[in-house]
């Protein structure tokens, strides 16, 4: 993987860190990132896309958290996670969690947030 599947929009009211971090988990979960691919170097993607290693340090975090990478001293990041393996849930429960942080970004209610939510779903085609 190179920083060129990254990118960060600096003018978006998404923080960097989750920018990167919801990229990286789309990657592994259509399997562009497989079981065993290293990530760059915390220093090396900070330096590519221009952010502080703090802000790569923190995507990195919550990719591990989410159980889809590992770090480790001396060996790096690697992807643990098989896209074959991330099931619909866990997808459903990670944008899930990148919607509720965009909205309490814009500030909204949980009602608020809830109520666009069952109007976009409404107005899904039926299938």
């Amino acid at each position: 993987m190179t920083a060129r599947s990254i990118r960060v929009d600096h003018a978006s009211p998404v923080p960097p860190y989750e920018q990167v971090r919801a990229q990286l988990a789309d990657l592994i979960s259509v399997g562009r990132l497989r079981q065993g691919d290293r990530l760059p170097s915390v220093r090396q993607l900070a330096s590519d896309l221009g952010l502080a290693n703090n802000t790569v340090v923190r995507a990195y975090r919550e990719l591990e958290s989410a159980g889809l990478v590992r770090t480790r001293r001396g060996s790096g990041t690697q992807v643990i996670a098989p896209a074959a393996a991330t099931d619909s849930k866990a997808k459903l429960a990670e944008h899930a969690r990148t919607y509720a942080a965009a909205a309490g970004r814009l500030g909204v209610s949980n009602e608020e947030a809830l109520a666009a939510i069952r109007h976009a779903l409404a107005s899904l085609p039926t299938s």
